[in-house]
């Protein structure tokens, strides 16, 4: 009876701890969500990567300085074609320096509580036009079959409910053109109209975004508030999800540079 006792005691021990360190490393890996978009994050990480340049540049005589300042302002204008850089910065959950889309979903996980789901993939393309101070088109487009997720686990299920056997591209094209304010170098926000297509179903939707010209680049960020089943997306369930919203957020960080 003791040695049963034993064994019994040692196997109730083995499961207390074993699901313990279960809990503890999906805690350790779904408390792991990325800090949203931030505008001041992403030209903060441009500026210290153009710092050495810039140093640099203190030796120009005052002279050639005004030169060339002359000359910047002169084929400065934003005019033109600007193609998204999915060269420049890098994309990982650590450092997503670079060009991204993704989505944020709350979540309530068994025994943890509260979690944020982060998808994001990297593979973007697009572009935008300025014609005379007005943004005039633009175009982006996100292959949602190379998204990952904050828990590896996830990412399957993840893109199954995004259906990206049949249509891998979300896409965003602007509705109607912009009036831009006239100040370079300096942030700023404002609220478009555009059509979301994911899943192969477009909608109309308000997207809030800051933008800000550094050096040669636009940096874009911005959000898309969306209701899941307006794009017949069902949010995937799993034994440890108590439940999970039926809307979230579709983000997104964008360096344009000049085609």
């Amino acid at each position: 009876m003791d040695r049963r006792r034993a064994v019994i005691l040692t196997t109730s021990l083995l499961v207390v701890v074993i699901g313990a360190m279960a809990v503890y490393g999906a805690w350790r890996v779904l408390s792991a969500a990325p800090d949203e978009v931030s505008l001041e994050a992403v030209v903060a990480s441009l500026e210290d990567k153009d710092s050495p340049e810039s140093s640099s540049s203190t030796a120009i005589s005052e002279d050639v300085e005004a030169e060339v300042d002359s000359e910047e302002k002169a084929s400065s204008s934003d005019d033109g074609v600007w193609y998204v850089d999915s060269n420049s910065g890098s994309f990982t959950f650590d450092d997503s320096s670079g060009s991204f889309v993704g989505f944020r979903v709350e979540e309530e996980l068994a025994q943890i509580g509260s979690m944020t789901a982060v998808g994001r993939t990297g593979d973007v393309e697009g572009q935008l036009v300025i014609e005379n101070g007005e943004l005039v088109e633009v175009a982006v487009s996100a292959d949602l079959s190379t998204i990952v997720t904050n828990d590896s686990r996830r990412d399957r299920a993840a893109r199954h409910a995004l259906n990206v056997r049949e249509h891998p591209m979300a896409t965003f094209v602007l509705e109607e053109p912009v009036t831009l304010p006239g100040a370079d170098d300096v942030s700023v926000s404002m609220e478009v109209l555009g059509q979301l297509t994911v899943n192969g179903i477009g909608r109309q939707v308000p997207v809030k975004i800051e933008a800000q010209l550094v050096d040669a680049t636009i940096v874009v960020v911005g959000s898309i508030d969306v209701t899941f089943i307006d794009y017949d997306v069902v949010v995937p369930s799993a034994i440890i999800v108590v439940s999970a919203e039926d809307h979230g957020i579709v983000e997104f960080q964008l360096l344009f540079i000049r085609g």
